[in-house]
């Protein structure tokens, strides 16, 4: 299984690695630049993270594998399953939406790459993380806001300006829905202002056979606001659907 999102480091799966010991092989990749890796130039599309989870897949010489990703996560497993559907055995799309962005939200985007171009990531993190986290984790679980602000904090002003285009850039794949036909698990928390349940109840609709579940006091990063819960529905997904 392999778990995917931006813009925090593959290090926000590790509650999610718990699942190795049901006999999973769980890979929680960084993509370009996250968590102070350079090597890479910053990625300009969706498809430029796509081919790095492809390539990844190579490298490790697997074949297939359930294919999960969170909000930006969910916009390349979108792609990889475009690309490549012959490594998808399932799909987990969690707090993410079918759609581009739109008019609004792209100048939501150019207002954030003038933010992190002039006043750098801690800039970025402040104005994020009300966003990101659902009320009842900012009022309650400070331990929470401060470990995603450390992981914000990780990156690249690069790497976030890369993902951020990307975002820009990424096509509608709501067309794409009607043709999914490997087992699918939706998760939203309920709190989730970015991608708000809405958009996950439209994916259940077009995909044919999907589940979908629903987290209480969860916002947008409902795998690190409510773990117990969103492992509990992987094991499930993964257990009976896949």
């Amino acid at each position: 299984m392999l778990l995917h999102a931006f813009p925090l480091s593959g290090r926000m799966w590790e509650g999610q690695l718990a699942l190795a010991g049901q006999g999973w092989h769980v890979i929680a990749p960084n993509v370009r630049g996250v968590d102070g890796q350079d090597d890479d130039p910053p990625a300009n599309t969706i498809d430029d993270y796509a081919a790095d989870v492809i390539d990844l897949l190579d490298g490790l010489h697997i074949e297939d594998a359930v294919v999960g990703g969170l909000s930006m996560g969910g916009y390349v497993a979108f792609a990889v399953l475009r690309h490549a559907p012959s490594y998808v055995r399932g799909l987990i799309l969690a707090d993410t939406r079918s759609q581009a962005d739109t008019p609004d939200g792209l100048e939501g985007r150019r207002r954030m790459l003038t933010l992190v171009n002039d006043r750098g990531v801690d800039a970025v993190a402040d104005e994020m993380l009300p966003r990101l986290l659902g009320k009842t984790t900012q009022a309650a679980s400070p331990e929470v806001v401060e470990r995603v602000r450390a992981l914000i904090r990780s990156n690249s002003c690069e790497a976030i300006a890369g993902g951020v285009r990307a975002l820009m850039s990424r096509p509608d794949s709501t067309p794409q829905l009607a043709s999914i036909h490997v087992p699918t698990l939706i998760i939203v928390g309920e709190e989730d202002g970015i991608t708000p349940p809405s958009a996950s109840e439209d994916m259940h609709s077009r995909i044919a056979g999907s589940e979908l579940v629903r987290i209480s006091s969860a916002g947008h990063l409902s795998n690190l606001e409510q773990p117990m819960a969103f492992n509990a529905a992987l094991a499930h997904f993964l257990e009976h659907r896949v």
